[in-house]
């Protein structure tokens, strides 16, 4: 479970954009993974706290599953049980979080087809599905990853740095997805329909994170609640950032309030580190002295951090914010992450 004092902060550091959900009928899809379990958990708490009166109904491929994996928020959330590519017509809805996605490297990388279908064709249908909506903000969360590769010489990438729908085509097909779910839903957008507010979302760290799939500082978590040793694949000098779920919370109720329409804004940690800095802070906070091992490079393999720095610059976000959009400290979400790993039974 998501701690009450992450859940207090969110509440407490949104409180102004959640009163202006008071009485809202909001509708999520996506409502099941990492960010997803996030937001309505984060929902739920506020609509007790502040008695905000939301109605909050799911999208879900499974209604049953939802109820059994999270029974507190299945007695306040409504379902609609539906594939997201064949949604149908939807009654009218005040707010809309659209975030289903397969986060799935696997999926993408041997099933590409469904991949891109499910983003693509999941947008389309939820368009048309919202026409009865009007020009209801729709919070769509996309990715950093539609920039494409960041050089090693730019320390954060900038929204405007490159204008990612006309970029040639990759062969990525959550990458092209995106891009394209962005452009149908800007086009959209322009022509009087939903609201676009775009959040491109990078990399974070949090309870409920997955720890066994491809998230780097997952695994490292499960590696040292593990006993270790905590394994880097290559050789560590990769790049990334991590922001806390609950500030990532934060930003995306501000995006969805106060974001301007049809502009995108970066969300997450502007504060770089490598892949191997990333295990070792790991290993201190949770497990000093486990040990870290480097995989290192395969012959003939090249360094990874020359091509492969995933930074945001987050500058519009803290604009947005009118404060620090990252106040939680790496190794202070580490070690949140890492007791709930261990409370959820995780060896």
């Amino acid at each position: 479970m998501i701690a009450p004092s992450d859940l207090g902060d969110v509440v407490s550091r949104s409180r102004t954009d959640l009163e202006e959900l008071r009485g809202a009928r909001i509708l999520v899809t996506g409502g099941t993974g990492f960010v997803g379990t996030w937001l309505l958990k984060s929902l739920e708490h506020a609509n007790r706290e502040l008695g905000l009166g939301l109605t909050l109904t799911l999208i879900t491929r499974n209604a049953l599953d939802f109820s059994k994996k999270q029974p507190r928020l299945a007695d306040w959330v409504k379902t609609i049980e539906c594939d997201i590519v064949s949604v149908g017509v939807l009654a009218p809805y005040d707010f809309v979080i659209h975030g289903a996605t397969p986060a799935s490297a696997t999926l993408n990388d041997e099933d590409p087809a469904t991949m891109r279908r499910t983003i693509v064709a999941g947008m389309k249908s939820l368009l048309e599905g919202l026409e009865a909506s009007g020009a209801v903000p729709l919070l769509f969360t996309s990715s950093g990853a539609v920039y494409g590769p960041q050089v090693a010489t730019m320390q954060s990438r900038p929204e405007d740095h490159e204008n990612p729908l006309v970029e040639l085509a990759t062969t990525n097909a959550y990458v092209d997805g995106k891009r394209e779910a962005e452009a149908m839903a800007l086009a959209a957008s322009l022509a009087g329909g939903p609201s676009l507010r775009l959040a491109r979302l990078f990399a974070f760290v949090g309870p409920y994170l997955p720890l066994d799939t491809h998230f780097a500082i997952g695994n490292f978590i499960r590696d040292g609640i593990s006993g270790g040793p905590i394994k880097v694949r290559g050789d560590g000098t990769a790049v990334r950032s991590y922001m806390y779920a609950a500030d990532m919370v934060v930003a995306l109720l501000a995006i969805l309030i106060r974001g301007e329409a049809n502009r995108p804004y970066n969300v997450g940690s502007p504060e770089a580190i490598s892949m191997r800095d990333l295990a070792h802070e790991v290993e201190r906070c949770l497990a000093p002295s486990c040990g870290v091992e480097i995989a290192g490079l395969a012959p003939g393999q090249l360094p990874t951090g020359a091509g492969n720095r995933y930074v945001p610059d987050v500058n519009a976000l803290q604009t947005l914010l009118g404060d620090d959009p990252c106040p939680t400290p790496l190794d202070a979400a580490i070690g949140r992450t890492g007791a709930w790993a261990i409370d959820s039974g995780f060896r």
